[in-house]
């Protein structure tokens, strides 16, 4: 009777997934005051000094900004090495495979102009606090799809598993709430432009409340709320996001269309559904470098390296769609390349799940952990689509943060953007969190 009691047990552990991952130990979490930053990086620069140390010191805000974005965070600065088709096999080793695939398909233009490395990753005191409490308190639950124990601050600046390394993404560090103005453009494969959408868009970020705490926290990390403006045959619609961290419902979205005069809920908008709001030109859940629930996915944290990645952006995402946008690609000249370490995390589909794009590499900095880089493969295992993020200095929280992708199909030669517009705003005050309700859509759009 004990032997069947005790199988019975083993089957319902089996059943209900890994046991939660342990956060690490008090010695190793004090290395955040030591030989790590606040956030989780090595304080250290490399053996050459081609990345410096990391001093802590917030960045200056000077000259124009873009709502509150600065547009030249470092004036003056030239390159000091510029990376294209004809040399890209000397500098391979500090290249994604999708930034080396885009110079050999657009040779003659697409080029990474190298600057010289700024750690400006700082964040307000409190994250640092609340980063410190994470490490030893944060834990993941459900098989790595859920957290828990983790408030105001990146969760796992110590991470033992990929999963948790995209947990630091998910819930990475945000203002609690920003309004900004966006349009979606699609290029297509003979180097044209079209306009997807224009849209005005609240977010909220209840992970990151000052006044919140991990037993108060609801598991909700992201709520967003936008209205399309333009073209205008879509003027007037509306989408609600609410993602959060509880593996059985993670996501809740609502949509508002002119055409039909009512709020409806929309369950499909995650995963590899294509994007309407881009005219599904990119999936779901490569807006932002990745969006929503990692659930469809194991996740495989391969290690660190030095990498060329797209860093302190801002004159990119404050630059007019003219100056932004090349023939097939951003403008070289506006989009600034550091040389900084980066985790890399290799997802491939989970067992018992599907995805249209079964094996995906991410690479996320080690000062931010934002993702930077995504290379997508297809079920032959050949690189079909690869993403850039552009990570941009914001004093005004303060912290490096990112919002606008591309995303690239290789196989198509399309490519679908996000570009910001001049109204990018940290707001002093956030909004009630029935304003990101399907309920409150309804009632404005009846008004």
């Amino acid at each position: 009777m004990m032997k069947k009691t005790m199988l019975c047990a083993a089957i319902v552990t089996l059943m209900a997934g890994p046991a939660a991952l342990a956060a690490v130990s008090s010695d190793e979490a004090a290395k955040l005051k030591s030989t790590l930053t606040p956030l989780g990086g090595e304080r250290a620069a490399n053996k050459d000094g081609s990345i410096p140390a990391w001093d802590g010191k917030a960045t200056v805000a000077t000259g124009t900004k873009a709502g509150d974005i600065p547009t030249q965070p470092y004036p003056g600065e030239k390159p000091v090495l510029q990376i294209s088709a004809k040399n890209m096999a000397q500098h391979a080793d500090k290249l994604s495979e999708g930034t080396q695939a885009l110079m050999k398909k657009y040779p003659d233009s697409f080029r990474v102009d190298v600057y010289p490395t700024h750690r400006t990753a700082v964040a307000p005191q409190y994250v640092y606090d609340n980063t410190l409490k994470n490490a030893t308190n944060c834990k993941t639950k459900a098989g790595g799809y859920s957290v828990e124990g983790c408030f105001g601050g990146i969760p796992f600046p110590v991470p033992k598993e990929g999963v948790e390394a995209i947990w630091n993404y998910l819930l990475r560090v945000e203002a609690e709430a920003t309004e900004v103005s966006f349009k979606n453009i699609v290029g297509t494969s003979d180097g044209n432009r079209t306009l997807a959408t224009q849209n005005e868009q609240v977010n909220q970020y209840p992970y990151y409340y000052k006044d919140g705490s991990a037993e108060k926290w609801s598991g909700e990390y992201f709520l967003q709320r936008f209205s399309t403006v333009a073209p205008p045959f879509k003027a007037g619609e509306s989408l609600v996001i609410r993602d959060g961290v509880d593996a059985g419902t993670p996501r809740q979205t609502w949509q508002y269309l002119v055409g039909q005069r009512r709020v409806r809920r929309a369950p499909t908008v995650a995963y590899d559904t294509p994007d309407f709001v881009a005219s599904g030109a990119n999936y779901f859940d490569e807006v932002m470098g990745i969006m929503g629930h990692p659930d469809r996915y194991q996740w495989k944290l391969v290690g660190k390296k030095e990498m060329y990645i797209p860093y302190n952006a801002n004159a990119l995402v404050t630059a007019k769609e003219e100056e932004a946008f090349a023939k097939h690609h951003m403008n070289p000249e506006k989009l600034r390349w550091e040389l900084h370490r980066v985790w890399e995390v290799e997802a491939t589909v989970a067992s018992g799940k599907r995805h249209a794009v079964p094996k995906r590499r991410y690479y996320l900095d080690e000062d931010t952990w934002l993702l930077v880089l995504m290379d997508g493969y297809d079920t032959e295992g050949k690189l079909w689509r690869t993403s850039q993020l552009f990570p941009y200095v914001v004093p005004a929280i303060p912290a490096v943060v990112n919002k606008p992708v591309t995303v690239f199909d290789l196989q198509k030669g399309t490519m679908s953007t996000v570009q910001y517009l001049d109204s990018f705003k940290v707001l002093s005050k956030r909004k009630s969190e029935n304003y990101f309700t399907g309920d409150a859509v309804a009632a404005d759009a009846s008004r």
